[in-house]
């Protein structure tokens, strides 16, 4: 699981009714919308299963404490502390390449307020990219979107992407929004598209929507995306959705 958002409560439901021993959850960063419904997984409360949990982290002392700050019987009645050795939190490095059971996990600086940590995750061959709450890794006079090269932090980005089955990118704002508010964190879909294009993604999918946005805002979105010519199919992420990585 990757953040835990409000779906955390009905994803750990269905783990638990499939009878998961062993969940592994990853934190991008620590703003309230990502780990909000992290008191309310299942799984964490489960006897018989483990919860395998990375934490981003540029020193030791950050271990635990942003989910324990939040978790502190003040904001929820239940502690971290009271959860036992059924969850373990370990350290994400910035640029490091780390095992989760199965998947093979690399993870980058995004451009983030507070920071955050984009993933890219491997498991049976496919490859899917998780990069939320990130701004274009460049500004908007260089860069691919300027038509240079990518400056270090996009180049690492790029080197996440690369060949990835899936990519899900924060694409909150349009250009004109994200040229207003290039300080909070997040991007636009032409920026998402040009980095799968030059990574050859096969899929993008457009997340992170506006809390401000309509069901036909987002919709008339979709189609307009879906409709771009090219190698990378665009769609919109929807609440509920499954893509199969081999289809």
């Amino acid at each position: 699981m990757l953040d835990g958002g409000t779906g955390a409560r009905l994803c750990g439901q269905s783990l638990l009714q499939r009878r998961v021993r062993h969940v592994h959850v990853l934190f991008t960063h620590f703003h309230t919308d990502h780990i909000f419904g992290f008191p309310f997984f299942g799984p964490i409360y489960a006897p018989s299963c483990s919860v395998d949990v990375g934490i981003p982290a540029f020193g030791s002392s950050e271990l635990h404490n942003p989910l324990a700050r939040y978790m502190n019987g003040v904001f929820h009645p239940v502690r971290l502390s009271d959860l036992g050795d059924r969850v373990v939190c370990r350290n994400v490095r910035p640029n490091s390449v780390f095992e989760m059971g199965p998947f093979r996990v690399t993870g980058t600086v995004m451009n983030h307020p507070g920071g955050a940590m984009g993933y890219r995750v491997e498991v049976d061959g496919q490859v899917m990219t998780y990069l939320t709450d990130t701004a274009p890794l460049a500004r908007p006079d260089e860069g691919l979107m300027a038509g240079y090269g990518p400056p270090l932090l996009e180049q690492r980005v790029m080197e996440l992407l690369e060949a990835s089955d899936l990519a899900i990118f924060d694409t909150m704002f349009s250009r004109d929004e994200y040229l207003e508010k290039m300080t909070w964190g997040h991007a636009y879909p032409e920026y998402a598209l040009r980095l799968a294009q030059e990574a050859d993604v096969r899929r993008l999918a457009l997340f992170h929507h506006s809390p401000e946005a309509t069901d036909a805002e987002l919709d008339r979105l979709d189609a307009h995306w879906r409709g771009a010519e090219g190698p990378v199919s665009v769609f919109c992420a929807k609440e509920g959705e499954a893509v199969d990585l081999e289809g």
